[in-house]
Formats: C-alpha cells, structure tokens, sequence
C-alpha cells in the first residue's frame, strides 16, 4: 500500500492461518517454509497465482545458506543432508552446499514473485574476518535482479560494521525496531517479536510509533511475529491507510 510514507507492505512471519482466509486480511507475507523446507517450486507457483495481483511474498533464504548443520533448526528437514552439505552448508561459505542453496532459494523467489529475501543468521554467526570475507563473496557474487537483500545479524556484531557492510554490500537491516534501530534507516525492514516475548499484544500508541519510524517516500516492509501477529498487522495496516 501507498501512503504517505511511501509504499509498506505490513504482513506476518507466515501465514498463521489459511492462505485463503490471509489473502483477505494483508498485502504480505514473509514465507518461513523456505527457510526450513522450501516446498517444491510448483507449490509456490500455485500461490502466486492464487493470490491476489497486489500481494507481495517476501521470503527467508534457506538455512543451508546461513545456517551450519549443527543447527537445532535443520531438524525439520525431510531427508538428510548429502556427505558434501554436512560438510559444506552455511555461514556464506564459498562451498557448492552454500551455492546449491542459494540458487534454490532465488528459484523459489523466482516462483513468488517475490521481491525481498531475508538472510536471518544465528547467534553463532560471529563477526569473524573469515565470516566477513564469506558474506563479502556471497553477496558480492549472488544473482539478485531487483531483489531487495535484507540481513538479520545476530552473534554481537559491532554497528559500525553492519553499517559498513550493508552500504557496501547494499543490504537492508533487518531488526526488531523496539529492540534496536536499523542502520538503513532508508530501508526499513522490520520484523516484529513482541517487546516482552512472543504472547505479547502491540498496543495502539506502539503501533503509531511504529509507524513514525518509517521513511518518507521509501518503501518498507513490517512483518510481525507474535501470538496476536494477524490482529496487530491488521490494526498497523489501518494506520498506515489513515497516514498516520
């Protein structure tokens, strides 16, 4: 939607309900299956095109991406990795796992249609020379088209940084912004998990908040990520109709 902080997609981190029921609450959606166990390409295809024409998908690049398989979250993997993605997969590394993974997570985007993808990275994702030098190669060699590429760091790395590294790399910084303020503020790519836990409910002062951190005539994605996410980005969806 456009208003007068230029175009904001508001949506969840998944859909949380069925599509159909979604489809007629948000403009978007931030698909999480792609992250653990992306489906198969004609399944997403078929949501694009069951959706509606205006909806927009935004995904999260596949774990063996960002992710080591040491990771609780490779649990929810169907079949088990290959000899060389044990070996391979994740922190950018310049492996074929890292690149295999990739190139399935920008076929999936290619079948949403989608126009952002999110490089959620753990905990355990050091801001280490090597980790730099891999997320340097990553990005400075993957095919991104007119995808917006926002990074979710986490593991205690300096601001200065992620600064540095999302202008030279042109990423968007991903945060929670009542937890930290992005460093793209141009470029707001904000994923909401409650300020005391997930049970939590934004109440209507936040959300206008909110929306005053958004930049002028820019666009920007809202996803939100608690227990009341469908409520909250409905009642965040209105103000941002009403302009405020």
């Amino acid at each position: 939607m456009t208003s007068g902080k230029g175009r904001v997609r508001v949506g969840c981190c998944g859909f949380r309900s069925s599509r159909e029921t979604y489809y007629g609450l948000l403009d978007s959606v931030e698909v999480q299956h792609t992250f653990y166990r992306p489906p198969q390409v004609s399944t997403l295809r078929r949501w694009r095109e069951e959706a509606p024409s205006n909806f927009e998908f935004a995904l999260k690049a596949w774990q063996l991406v960002t992710h080591l398989p040491s990771s609780p979250t490779y649990r929810r993997l169907k079949r088990p990795l290959t000899p060389e993605q044990q070996e391979g997969a994740g922190f950018f590394r310049p492996t074929e796992a890292v690149r295999d993974a990739w190139a399935l997570t920008r076929e999936c985007a290619r079948a949403l249609k989608a126009r952002a993808v999110l490089f959620q990275c753990p905990a355990s994702f050091k801001p280490t020379a090597e980790n730099v030098e891999n997320m340097r190669r990553f990005f400075q060699k993957a095919e991104r088209g007119r995808l917006v590429f926002a990074w979710e760091p986490r593991g205690g790395w300096p601001r200065e940084l992620v600064k540095e590294l999302c202008e030279e790399l042109k990423l968007w910084h991903a945060v929670d912004p009542f937890a930290e303020r992005t460093l793209t503020p141009g470029k707001c790519y904000f994923r909401l998990h409650g300020r005391r836990g997930w049970r939590y409910k934004y109440e209507e002062g936040e959300l206008e908040e909110l929306y005053s951190m958004l930049p002028k005539r820019a666009a920007s994605y809202v996803f939100f990520n608690n227990v009341e996410m469908r409520d909250d980005a409905r009642r965040f969806r209105q103000i941002v109709e009403a302009g405020g």
